[in-house]
């Protein structure tokens, strides 16, 4: 089965509790679905009252041994007091079997929403990123893929020619403008950098604040640029996205090095993800929740802003790259 035509309507209640009790754990409450689109994640009760969350993968997105690195990169910052969510170890392991799915237990973690515009978090937050990244640079990932162009604009190119999504009228200017965002992608992309195992997704709200931070949901990470986990941190106007980075870097410098010449692939690694989501979206739309989480995603106007968004990314591409304050 290819995963555009997979659906998760095999996992009903029952199958997610004989799954669970495979593995020797018996689910008391109900599933309460939570907010995830890739994978299936639940959160329920067992019979002593501690509460867990358990995430079932979609079929052919990771191997296994990609998916057991992610949780053995987990389980080495835990080991390094990183605080992050680790997939719990039953018999000795994490990642189980159940009738052609993949399953993982998690404890269920609480906390507030990060608030990245709160100064105090942000330094918190770069802190632990810092210590996140001396433990992520000690060896790749041998599985896991490095972000690239390939996978976030050659491949997400073709596939998007070959769906349905754009409308006819829009083709030619959709197609040339992104050619022409490429292009120019390609002229700023340094694959030189240096490459070490990242996060890979982490937004503010894979982040919830406990007396600190906690970082959720390594299920993107790959090997990567250290600015890949530092750049979606940034809001605001120049100025604003400034300060912030310099909050963070601050704290980052106490425990790790940082190359600064990354900082010029913010904007790149910004026109990569705008590429891959789109085809990920259309790569998706077969999966049920998807036209129902996304619904502009099937409107001509949705394209149009794309449109713009491209030349607009092109623009800041030409810009000259963040820059931090005079004392770096």
């Amino acid at each position: 089965m290819t995963q555009q035509a997979f659906n998760f309507d095999a996992l009903t209640p029952d199958f997610m509790w004989y799954a669970l009790e495979s593995v020797g754990i018996r689910a008391e409450s109900g599933f309460l679905p939570l907010n995830s689109y890739e994978n299936r994640v639940y959160q329920f009760t067992d019979e002593e009252r501690q509460r867990y969350v358990v995430k079932f993968y979609r079929p052919e997105r990771w191997s296994q041994a990609q998916i057991q690195e992610e949780h053995d990169f987990t389980h080495e910052l835990i080991e390094a007091d990183i605080p992050v969510a680790p997939p719990v170890k039953l018999n000795g392991q994490t990642l189980h079997h159940y009738q052609g799915y993949l399953f993982a237990l998690f404890a269920s973690v609480g906390g507030r929403q990060f608030e990245v515009d709160n100064l105090d978090q942000l330094e918190g937050v770069g802190r632990f990123l810092g210590r996140i990244h001396k433990v992520g640079a000690r060896t790749p990932f041998k599985h896991r893929p490095t972000i690239g162009l390939d996978e976030y604009l050659y491949q997400p190119r073709e596939l998007l020619q070959n769906s349905p999504f754009i409308p006819m009228h829009l083709e030619n200017a959709f197609f040339n403008d992104l050619d022409l965002l490429i292009k120019s992608l390609e002229t700023h992309w340094n694959s030189s950098t240096n490459i070490i195992r990242v996060h890979g997704d982490c937004h503010p709200g894979n982040i919830l604040w406990r007396d600190g931070p906690m970082f959720v949901d390594l299920d993107d990470s790959r090997n990567g640029p250290a600015v890949q986990d530092l750049w979606m941190m940034l809001s605001g106007e120049r100025a604003e996205k400034v300060m912030q980075l310099d909050t963070i870097l601050e704290a980052y410098q106490e425990f790790n090095d940082f190359n600064v010449n990354e900082l010029k692939l913010i904007e790149p690694l910004r026109g990569l993800r705008m590429v891959h989501y789109m085809a990920w979206l259309a790569k998706r739309w077969q999966d049920p929740a998807f036209p129902i989480a996304f619904p502009w995603f099937d409107d001509p106007k949705y394209w149009e802003s794309q449109v713009l968004a491209f030349k607009e990314q092109i623009s800041a591409l030409n810009e000259p790259p963040l820059s931090l304050m005079p004392q770096w």
